[in-house]
């Protein structure tokens, strides 16, 4: 090679070296300046909770089978209504100041009014209804799932956590307040639907409708949610306390196939049979779900924890700009995380035939979709019909939306006084937590309150890791008697500090 070759190629190597070193500076650097956006706020010292006494309360509401039926309006009001007893003698100074109305029969609103009318009301949400256990899964529980055992530090049975425990938390949190002598100067609303997990269409929607007649409008709402998870978001040491600040929208959608019905000795041509057509759309569906990325609520999620990560993790998500297909791979392959990036798809029933030796006239799917805030359920069902219509064909299925489809909620604004004053008050009761928004990816009665308030925040006051996420609508579900005491202290303070009129 000439000396000109050879010069040539060592101002190449230069050049590369020369954009590679900067690159990792501008890498570098732009990791560098990313620094924490944590609160820097003391611990509160802890309210004195008695811890015996608030456990065997909430294992006595375990006890009572409160399981909801989207279709049975009906079903276990006895046992809704021995939970309105329970709370009625459990609570009684409470109840002797606040005003307590049931709304569609089961649901309750309680009102403490507050010693300043012109002052936005807050509204605390929690539902009373539980998930029924699985038939033929009882034996492997631990304790009866619906003892409400108190055993080993722990508070078991269905509800405990999900979401008796936010609701009797509340409940004892209202009563300390009321015994010291609190008085609000906001109005404190406390609302309990009673068929949050069949769509709270009977309750919240029924609550929330009645406000909004009162022209009520709270100046924040929370709701169960996001929770203190612990070890379960990798890069980070500490605990991390999301606030659901959205959550996904929900619709489920009724795929239909016909074809010539026949004897299965003369199959038709190659995927014209109903299920072949019907395996096409559903493959196709799965293959082609809607686009996602780290972007909106997840997008401020990750700039928020960012900071707070070691290693390569904070390397990566410092320099989206660099790195963001690399992390959104990764993000992708586990359900939980990829369901925060995109609007996501899943087959959850299919029906067809009822002989093995006859060719089925019709076949028949379900398809849910949890919605990501930026998409809508038009945008939607347009995918669906396009990638089916490119599998089978336009003219070759039914497709209709089951009832219940709703959008994703508003974001609530992370840049508002609402959104500190739960970020503090966190900070205060679980000091040593990370603190960052999130995207709630299951359905909470919160939705049906859009229309009345602007901060909407879905959280949990539980902790929980790996393990204990299996527990949640699970078998062997439980709440910590040490963290049961933590969620009183959390609504104590939230309600003591957020009840203040905000300052002029």
């Amino acid at each position: 090679m000439s000396a000109a070759g050879h010069t040539m190629i060592r101002k190449i190597a230069l050049f590369v070296l020369a954009a590679l070193v900067l690159l990792a500076a501008v890498v570098g650097i732009n990791t560098v300046r990313k620094g924490s956006r944590q609160m820097d706020v003391a611990a509160v010292a802890p309210v004195a909770v008695d811890e015996a006494g608030a456990s065997a309360r909430l294992g006595e509401a375990v006890r009572l089978r409160t399981v909801s039926s989207r279709d049975d309006a009906n079903l276990n009001v006895d046992q809704f209504r021995l939970l309105h007893s329970l709370l009625l003698t459990r609570f009684p100074k409470a109840h002797a100041v606040l005003k307590r109305e049931l709304i569609g029969d089961l649901s309750v609103l309680y009102t403490w009014e507050g010693s300043n009318p012109k002052a936005p009301p807050i509204l605390l949400l929690a539902h009373q209804d539980v998930v029924p256990v699985a038939p033929g899964t009882e034996g492997d529980w631990q304790v009866a799932p619906f003892s409400g055992e108190v055993k080993d530090g722990f508070v078991w049975g269905r509800g405990s956590w999900d979401d008796k425990g936010n609701l009797m938390s509340q409940m004892e949190a209202v009563e300390m307040l009321v015994a010291s002598g609190y008085k609000p100067e906001r109005t404190v609303y406390l609302a309990y639907g009673a068929d949050e997990e069949v769509s709270g269409l009977r309750g919240a929607a029924k609550i929330a409708a009645v406000l909004k007649e009162r022209k009520v409008h709270p100046d924040f709402v929370i709701d169960e949610g996001l929770l203190v998870l612990d070890g379960i978001l990798p890069g980070l040491t500490k605990p991390a306390a999301l606030i659901g600040v959205a959550e996904k929208g929900y619709l489920s959608v009724v795929l239909k196939m016909a074809a010539t019905p026949g004897h299965s000795s003369m199959p038709p041509k190659k995927g014209t049979s109903a299920i072949a057509m019907m395996s096409a759309a559903l493959k196709r569906l799965d293959d082609e779900q809607l686009p996602g990325g780290i972007r909106g609520v997840a997008g401020e999620m990750f700039d928020t924890l960012a900071p707070e990560m070691g290693g390569f993790s904070r390397v990566a998500l410092s320099n989206l700009w660099l790195f963001g297909p690399v992390v959104q791979k990764q993000l992708e392959g586990a359900g939980s995380t990829n369901a925060m990036l995109r609007t996501t798809t899943a087959l959850t029933i299919v029906n067809a035939g009822n002989k093995e030796n006859v060719l089925p006239g019709r076949a028949e799917a379900t398809v849910n979709f949890r919605i990501l805030p930026g998409d809508t359920k038009e945008q939607v069902m347009e995918h669906v019909r396009k990638e089916v219509g490119q599998a089978v064909g336009a003219d070759k299925f039914e497709l209709m939306a089951l009832p219940g489809a709703v959008d994703a909620s508003k974001v609530a604004p992370t840049d508002s006084a609402q959104y500190r004053l739960l970020d503090k008050t966190i900070h205060e009761v679980f000091p040593g937590v990370l603190v960052a928004p999130g995207l709630m990816i299951a359905a909470t009665d919160s939705v049906h309150y859009g229309e009345i308030s602007d901060h909407i925040f879905k959280f949990s006051p539980v902790r929980a890791n790996a393990e204990d996420l299996k527990r949640f609508h699970g078998t062997n579900e439980r709440l910590s008697v040490a963290n049961y005491a933590e969620a009183i202290r959390f609504y104590h303070r939230l309600i003591s500090e957020g009840a203040q009129a905000p300052k002029p």
